[in-house]
């Protein structure tokens, strides 16, 4: 799965929203536990004339995903960042998130935690499609608030499986409006995603051996604030999207610095038989 990397903390043709069911001949995402090792991404391009320009990061990702087709998906992510900046105290970030999305892909419940400078409020809510494929938000918190999102909305897992659908069929570019529950839990991202070739292998086989022998696809994901009219999106992640949902070796550019996200640990865990 793609871990939830919120900005400052995450098809072209949409299927329809029941399509949480696996296509025929798709392999299952696989419940895992991954662990990433944080670091700046080519920090000698930076401007060092940049008093707010990172110069220098570590930190940790750790991303658990469980779930099935039958009894729905769960995710626990949390990422630790320090960053060093030309001038000043360096910069400390926490992030832990937990959602879960129900089997049918009907509903989400959510939760965002983050610990920084701007000392932002925690955000939960539930998000719910309705009969007329309408998206509607139930905040609880920072304060009890209903939004509506309107139609051809996916969760983070549904856009997941999309992806994977399209570079089974080599369909490259997919679009696709995306809620995850991230900032202010407001915000619906507008999201471009670039899909190449299917690679051979990669660094991250030498990780996790699990991985060796399944199916993978570099991909480029632009996340646009759809409320926003700039042209340039807030974050792009780039990485090794495998077949079974797990997500490789990452980088996160947020345009002014970068993040790598090097796989370090992956356990695939076992898996939940659907009932009959």
């Amino acid at each position: 799965m793609v871990p939830r990397l919120a900005a400052g903390a995450a098809l072209a043709v949409l299927l329809a929203a029941s399509a949480h069911a696996n296509a025929p001949g798709a392999i299952p995402l696989a419940s895992h536990r991954a662990a990433y090792e944080l670091s700046l991404a080519d920090p000698t391009s930076l401007p060092p004339t940049s008093a707010q320009t990172p110069v220098a990061a570590t930190g940790l990702i750790a991303y658990e995903f469980r779930g099935s087709a039958c009894e729905g998906y769960s995710s626990s992510f949390r990422q630790m960042t320090e960053m060093d900046r030309n001038e000043g105290e360096p910069i400390s970030m926490k992030v832990d998130a937990t959602s879960f999305e129900d089997a049918d892909g009907r509903s989400m419940r959510f939760r965002v935690v983050s610990d920084g400078p701007q000392n932002a409020p925690a955000v939960a809510g539930v998000a719910t499609r309705e009969s007329d494929d309408e998206m509607r938000v139930d905040l609880t918190n920072p304060e009890a608030k209903e939004i509506h999102f309107g139609h051809d909305v996916l969760f983070p897992t549904q856009h997941v499986e999309r992806l994977i659908d399209a570079a089974r069929n080599r369909v490259r570019v997919v679009q696709a409006r995306v809620y995850d529950g991230s900032d202010t839990g407001a915000k619906i991202f507008s999201t471009m995603t670039i899909i190449g070739k299917e690679a051979k292998a990669v660094d991250d086989d030498n990780v996790a051996s699990e991985l060796k022998d399944v199916r993978r696809w570099p991909v480029v994901v632009s996340y646009f604030n759809e409320a926003s009219k700039d042209t340039t999106p807030e974050y792009t992640l780039s990485f090794q999207l495998y077949e079974n949902g797990v997500s490789g070796s990452l980088k996160l550019d947020y345009g002014t610095f970068a993040l790598n996200a090097r796989l370090r640990k992956l356990e695939i865990l076992p898996a939940s038989a659907c009932k009959k």
